[in-house]
């Protein structure tokens, strides 16, 4: 005898189908967003350029040369400085959509490619940087969570020290003592492992020192949860709870700050990449504030905003893998 099932109800028979449309509207609204980013970073950028003091043709010829109005007024015409203030916001945005950030003024090189020849290195520090950081996050913050309050409080010393030290200043430290001393690790360049320690140890430890609070912080609220009573009544280890069932619970904040930092990262390696000599997107935002090579630093400001929008949506994907009932939402 066969049992009938019976038919789905109606409702369950919308809710299928509506998935489809639910995720067209939260992948519009995710471009429209990053579109909105997007626009508002480059018409910033270039109020930055109309506010910048200075004639930007006597910047582009440099303190040294001499050149007669008529030169200098056909410099002008050429980069369009001539226009209205409305036809050249056009034109930048036009140029934008077409992937020309414009030349440098002091290299006379397109921005592109002087920003693509500089990002690998700070790629590369910053994937090392944030790699570490979580590494050593993770590992104190599970050691200590629902531990005795004096080992969280060893720990917590640690990250607080980290966390407020200045990068500039453990960056010096650490190429003082490793490098200068013991002759560990090379003075500076970016030539092999070696030249990517301590610049990414010196990014890495006032990361990790905020990761780990974060973290030890939902791991001891998820520790509390019922479903942790459930999994010890089971017979299950501090170990496996933590980390099999705690840490997925804990690791929504971790992903949002780490997300976030890391787009800061992205932009804020001016110092430790002048530190340790390293090339990279830092050192060349440095060496156009300092020439007022303003065409680089709003290159360089794009990218970041660019960096934001793609880690938020990686950000937004791991959600609904660490928790799907936040892509449901």
């Amino acid at each position: 005898m066969t049992t009938a099932h019976p038919a789905p109800s109606g409702l369950a028979a919308a809710a299928a189908p509506s998935r489809g449309p639910a995720l067209l509207r939260a992948v519009l609204h995710r471009l429209a967003g990053a579109v909105a980013v997007l626009f508002g970073a480059a018409t910033l950028a270039f109020a930055a350029l109309q506010l910048v003091p200075g004639d930007p043709v006597a910047v582009l010829l440099g303190p040294s040369t001499t050149a007669s109005p008529e030169v200098r007024a056909e410099i002008r015409r050429q980069l369009g400085f001539d226009r209205s203030v409305p036809a050249q916001y056009l034109d930048f945005l036009g140029r934008l959509l077409h992937g020309d950030l414009g030349r440098s003024y002091q290299l006379q090189r397109p921005v592109a490619g002087l920003v693509a020849e500089q990002l690998g290195p700070t790629l590369q520090l910053v994937g090392a940087a944030v790699l570490l950081a979580l590494l050593v996050a993770i590992a104190s913050a599970v050691a200590t969570a629902g531990r005795p309050p004096a080992l969280r409080a060893l720990t917590g010393g640690w990250e607080l020290v980290a966390v407020s030290t200045p990068s500039y200043w453990l960056g010096l430290v650490l190429l003082t003592v490793f490098s200068f001393h013991l002759r560990l690790f090379p003075v500076a360049g970016a030539d092999g492992f070696g030249s990517l320690v301590l610049p990414a140890v010196t990014l890495a430890l006032p990361l990790a020192g905020t990761l780990a609070q974060v973290l030890r912080e939902g791991l001891e609220a998820a520790l509390a949860q019922p479903f942790a009573v459930t999994v010890r009544a089971r017979g299950r280890g501090r170990t496996a709870l933590v980390l099999r069932h705690a840490l997925r619970h804990a690791a929504v904040p971790l992903v949002t700050l780490t997300g976030w930092l890391t787009g800061s990262l992205l932009g804020g390696t001016v110092l430790v990449e002048s530190v340790f000599g390293r090339p990279g997107v830092g050192a060349l935002v440095l060496g156009a504030v300092n020439s007022r090579d303003v065409p680089v630093v709003i290159g360089v400001v794009l990218l970041s905003a660019l960096a934001f929008v793609l880690i938020s949506a990686v950000v937004d994907l791991l959600y609904t893998v660490l928790d799907p009932r936040l892509g449901n939402r």
